[in-house]
């Protein structure tokens, strides 16, 4: 009983850590899983060595891909740590930015482009440009779409919630 009691704690306090280290995990460079070099794919399909599911597909179809919406500062001194990835530059709170889970990501493919973010919530639409990586090589979770501040204005959500469902393709 003593052993499930500890291994309980254990399982939680590691859930803890993951969760408060993916606003400083937004960082950097790692290799695209959705495709490699050697095999010339294309983003979002399936290949025999890719899990039916892991990658999902440009567009996100029938109301884009779901995932988990997190707040971060991309400001210099905020919690989101290090310059964004696409151009090495910090970013003001108030525009519309994104970091992607690293395997949504795409090895940078996504850099500077557009993606439609829609709460599950209220419904309401946004679109935001990808400026960096929520790295899930270092406790960001595999489904993260970190924003800034504007983003959640403009869903009309309170930040102050931590994670909201949400829907996301690209625009």
């Amino acid at each position: 009983m003593a052993n499930a009691k500890l291994v309980a704690v254990v399982a939680t306090l590691v859930i803890l850590l993951e969760v408060s280290t993916c606003a400083v995990a937004r960082h950097h460079g790692k290799p695209d899983p959705c495709s490699s070099e050697d095999d010339g794919s294309v983003l979002g399909t399936l290949h025999k060595h890719k899990k039916p599911g892991h990658c999902p597909s440009p567009g996100g179809g029938g109301g884009g891909t779901p995932g988990i919406m997190t707040v971060n500062g991309f400001q210099k001194g905020e919690d989101g740590g290090e310059p964004s990835e696409c151009d090495g530059k910090y970013h003001s709170d108030k525009t519309l930015i994104v970091a992607l889970s690293t395997r949504w990501y795409a090895g940078g493919r996504r850099c500077h482009k557009p993606i439609r973010i829609t709460s599950k919530q209220n419904g309401r639409t946004v679109v935001a440009r990808v400026v960096d990586e929520c790295d899930s090589n270092h406790g960001c979770k595999d489904n993260i779409v970190d924003t800034s501040q504007a983003v959640w204005d403009a869903l009309g959500l309170d930040s102050n919630i931590g994670e909201v469902p949400v829907t996301w393709s690209d625009a």
